[in-house]
């Protein structure tokens, strides 16, 4: 007599013949924007559904104080790509205006809200930045001014013991605080010059103690060294913690010689600057352990109004293999948005499982063997230590497998691995939907492949397995 459960078994497998063993999965892609985490566009100074900056400037001095309500309750960025990632940025009297009271209520509302609004949050604090000087308290120390600079200007001497002391202070309260925060993406080595970014005249003992202090301070959270300092020549022989990198000016190509050189043959960022910083700071190969950010020369519409190429700024930019775009939260051009949402997309790591090959039956507690062949169209691997999962599913009961792959290490390009696995317990003789997703460390999906099949809780259907008694 025969049983519903053998009726179901026979419905899904009476495609294969009975001596077969193993079957292949092989699911059907989508080419929609994954709006991933960790990885894309960022917002600046902003966040989810806060508007755009109203023109082509922005603001690096002013991080956000004040958290309203987003104005998008969709959280959408109008003409900006979607996001899952704010870069936030304020000076040091702002962040400390008294020696020691540092206003984490701030930083910790930044963060609060980036998470609301489905981001985490990159930040940095800068010694000082346009008119926004160092602390007074600072001052009132006695500490010593840039001697290359009008004492007018107040630039503090990075190389004076006060700056060194104090501003290592600063950098290991906020390590004490915010290391290890999940809802952290980043944190800028940003130890001197103006808005944090060039070194200023620091020395390459001062750089080098400086950016030790934020080695020391943040052992868990992602650091970003700034391309070009010495700060960035030391830590990118650190591996452990890895160090990624940022640049500034990206998509720079002006090409006015301004009478001095011929048009076209002047010095920029594009051609000059990343080519040589990138191999004399030793990073060529840093995007294989740690992100690498660009920030934007100006903006994405400063470069079409000076009719600059944006399909080989874009192409070039890809080479270096970077994870995160800022844009400045400034409006892309309607006529660019199709080409800057493209190069989103492959930012950082783009998961397409190409096939996966699995037993037609197994037993609970039985080894399994699994076989996937994934290709990461994007340009750099991930850097979170998330899982790929396998669920089996009967009904309400779920058992999900944390496969030991270490994700981490699927580079750009076909990637293949075997494992074994036991078969989990709890589930009943027949059917089981098989289901993939990358996990974190509560079995919750967090990173969607480009699967055209997901389920409301962000799993993949794949197939199904017979368990057998």
């Amino acid at each position: 007599m025969s049983t519903n459960t053998d009726k179901q078994e026979r419905s899904w497998r009476e495609a294969f013949g009975p001596d077969e063993v193993i079957q292949r999965v092989r699911p059907k892609h989508t080419c929609e924007y994954l709006n991933n985490p960790h990885k894309g566009t960022t917002t600046f100074q902003r966040f989810n559904g806060d508007p755009l900056y109203p023109d082509l400037r922005w603001d690096d001095a002013h991080g956000p104080t004040k958290f309203p309500p987003p104005v998008a309750a969709d959280l959408s960025n109008g003409k900006h790509p979607p996001t899952r990632v704010s870069y936030c940025r304020w000076s040091w009297a702002e962040l400390e205006p008294r020696k020691g009271d540092l206003q984490f209520q701030i930083i910790d509302k930044a963060i609060e809200t980036a998470a609301a609004r489905g981001q985490t949050l990159q930040f940095r604090t800068q010694p000082f930045v346009g008119g926004i000087s160092c602390p007074a308290w600072f001052w009132d120390t006695g500490a010593r001014h840039d001697p290359g600079t009008e004492k007018t200007a107040k630039i503090p001497d990075h190389n004076d013991p006060l700056y060194i002391s104090h501003w290592s202070d600063h950098i290991r309260a906020l390590g004490e605080r915010y290391d290890g925060n999940p809802n952290v993406e980043s944190f800028d080595i940003a130890y001197g010059g103006g808005c944090g970014e060039t070194g200023g005249n620091a020395t390459c003992i001062t750089s080098r103690r400086l950016a030790q202090v934020y080695l020391d301070s943040f052992p868990s959270t992602q650091l970003l060294s700034m391309l070009g300092t010495e700060g960035c020549r030391y830590t990118a022989r650190h591996v452990s913690p890895p160090v990624g990198w940022r640049a500034d000016c990206f998509g720079d190509v002006h090409t006015g010689g301004r009478g001095v050189v011929p048009d076209d043959l002047c010095w920029n960022h594009m051609l000059d600057l990343y080519p040589r910083e990138v191999s004399e700071c030793g990073v060529s190969d840093s995007w294989k352990i740690a992100p690498i950010t660009f920030e934007t020369c100006w903006t994405v519409p400063h470069w079409l109004n000076e009719g600059w190429d944006l399909d080989w700024i874009l192409e070039q930019g890809l080479k270096y293999h970077p994870t995160i775009f800022m844009p400045k939260s400034v409006f892309i051009p309607d006529a660019w948005m199709d080409k800057v949402m493209a190069f989103s997309q492959r930012l950082g790591y783009w998961y397409h499982l190409h096939q996966m090959i699995l037993p037609l039956e197994a037993k609970p507690g039985s080894k399994v063997e699994v076989a996937v062949a994934i290709d990461n169209k994007g340009v750099a691997p991930i850097y979170r230590p998330y899982h790929f999962a396998l669920r089996f599913s009967q009904g309400r009961t779920h058992r999900v497998v944390k496969l030991t792959q270490d994700i981490r290490k699927w580079m750009p390009d076909l990637n293949f691995f075997t494992e074994f696995f036991p078969f989990p317990a709890g589930l009943q003789r027949g059917e089981a939907k098989v289901s993939c997703a990358i996990v974190n460390a509560s079995d919750r999906p967090v990173v969607r492949l480009a699967i055209k099949a997901i389920d409301a809780e962000g799993w993949h259907p794949l197939t199904s397995i017979n368990v057998l008694d």
